[in-house]
């Protein structure tokens, strides 16, 4: 079994112990015994304060949802909100009295999900404070490959903080020592890193338990889709939400799910197929509605390249169905659509862009960043 930082603390007992931590958690900061990093470390060191991301330290709160600042039922420690709607950032309150801050949340190696940039959030606070920083590392579920194009300067959300692809093939822990190298930051960083892991091992190879990070992602099947059909939330298709297999089936009322299965199975893309779904969504888009479209189908996990699939399924839909599809419009007045900021450029809505051309972009940045990484990693 592959052992994530949690597991090795007693290895760095002399990082943590005699200081007062602050942790940013979620309900996957658990050890391989699914034992609450929140508990482990209580009990251990001195544990002062619990800093709350999207869906809160214990998980139960939905995607978007704003988080409160409250008191832990369970250990009685103060939970402070990262993700108020007024801002996802630290204030000097939440950070009084506390010598270092320490992270450990099961990424899912997608840029969109908000987990990073809370990290990244907090890196800027260390260095502004000089505040230690201390990164429990844990294995990426999706191995290595980088896929997709990288988020451009003036797109940046929190959907997209920092300028990498959309699938960007490092630990968190990786992530952080290319922020700080990147950024010229000073402050003091540990990396307690992952045992076990290579980097050609996706999830299923690596004999932990699934944990779901949030409930949009209840398989890794869901997460191993998750960079290409996260996409389909800035469009008027649903993206499976308020159905058993969120961001595995996509469609909409106005689609014939036999027909455009049998369009995207026709081109024969690397280690996937397609099934004719019907669906209709409890939440979010179309609740209520009967939904045609696909299922999709991971044939091999290590050939499948998700954000491709993403586009090719994105444009194969516009291109079939232009009376019906359509992007969202922007949250804000002035804004940017969603779309745009998930994808990290405006060349994904421009009407004269063809699949072609956006998957040539896609591949440059992709192959560029793969080179850029590789001097982050620390595991082979």
């Amino acid at each position: 079994m592959v052992l994530n930082g949690i597991d090795r603390i007693g290895q760095y007992d002399a990082v943590l112990k005699g200081k007062r931590l602050g942790l940013i958690t979620s309900i996957s900061g658990v050890n391989n015994s699914l034992y609450s990093s929140i508990d482990i470390l209580s009990e251990k060191y001195t544990l002062a304060a619990l800093y709350s991301p999207e869906h809160g330290v214990r998980g139960n709160v939905a995607a978007g949802g704003i988080v409160d600042t409250y008191k832990d039922p369970y250990s009685g420690i103060m939970v402070y909100s990262l993700y108020r709607s007024d801002s996802k950032r630290f204030t000097d309150e939440m950070l009084k009295g506390i010598d270092a801050l320490v992270y450990d949340i099961q990424d899912v190696g997608t840029r969109y999900y908000t987990f990073i940039s809370t990290m990244y959030y907090a890196c800027q606070e260390c260095e502004k404070r000089q505040m230690e920083f201390i990164i429990l590392d844990r294995l990426n579920p999706l191995g290595d490959a980088a896929e997709g194009v990288l988020l451009q300067e003036g797109y940046e959300s929190f959907v997209g903080a920092y300028p990498i692809c959309m699938r960007y093939g490092l630990t968190v822990g990786e992530l952080a020592k290319m922020i700080y190298d990147e950024q010229g930051y000073t402050f003091p960083l540990t990396v307690i890193p992952v045992d076990g892991w290579q980097r050609t091992m996706l999830f299923p190879e690596t004999g932990n338990l699934w944990i779901m990070p949030s409930l949009g992602l209840p398989r890794f099947e869901t997460a191993l889709l998750y960079p290409g059909t996260c996409l389909f939330e800035g469009t008027n298709l649903s993206e499976g939400r308020g159905t058993s297999a969120p961001f595995e089936l996509i469609g909409a009322p106005y689609v014939d799910g036999y027909r455009f299965a049998k369009y995207m199975n026709e081109r024969k893309l690397p280690g996937v197929l397609f099934s004719p779904a019907y669906f209709t969504p409890t939440t979010s888009k179309h609740t209520g509605e009967a939904c045609e479209g696909v299922h999709i189908h991971v044939t091999d996990m290590h050939t499948f390249e998700a954000c491709r699939t993403g586009l090719e399924l994105l444009f194969g839909f516009r291109e079939i169905y232009p009376e019906h599809f359509a992007f969202l419009p922007p949250l804000h007045e002035g804004g940017r659509k969603s779309i745009e900021l998930l994808f990290g450029d405006n060349a994904i809505t421009r009407e004269d862009m063809s699949l072609q051309n956006l998957l040539e972009k896609y591949y440059q940045d992709s192959n560029q960043f793969a080179v850029r990484k590789e001097k982050y990693h620390i595991y082979t």
